[in-house]
């Protein structure tokens, strides 16, 4: 038996949520993650289906002290 990926595991879990009707606080229960993370990969997942379920960068996307690389 394979394992799953990441956007696997959270399809399943959102299918358990759309298609089974089970309870955000029973999944999240299940999964171990809070209900704000089921929530939140609910609204990725309907936003734009599964390529928004991986895992996404924690990098920040500028650093306001960084010196430009510009020279003038």
């Amino acid at each position: 038996m394979r394992e799953l990926s990441v956007t696997e595991q959270r399809y399943q879990a959102i299918l358990a949520v759309i298609r089974d009707g089970r309870t955000v606080t029973e999944v999240a229960s299940e999964w171990r993650v809070s209900r704000q993370t089921v929530h939140t990969w609910l609204s990725r997942y309907e936003a734009g289906g599964l390529d928004e379920l991986g895992d996404r960068s924690h990098r920040p996307t500028s650093c306001p002290h960084q010196i430009s690389g510009e020279l003038d």
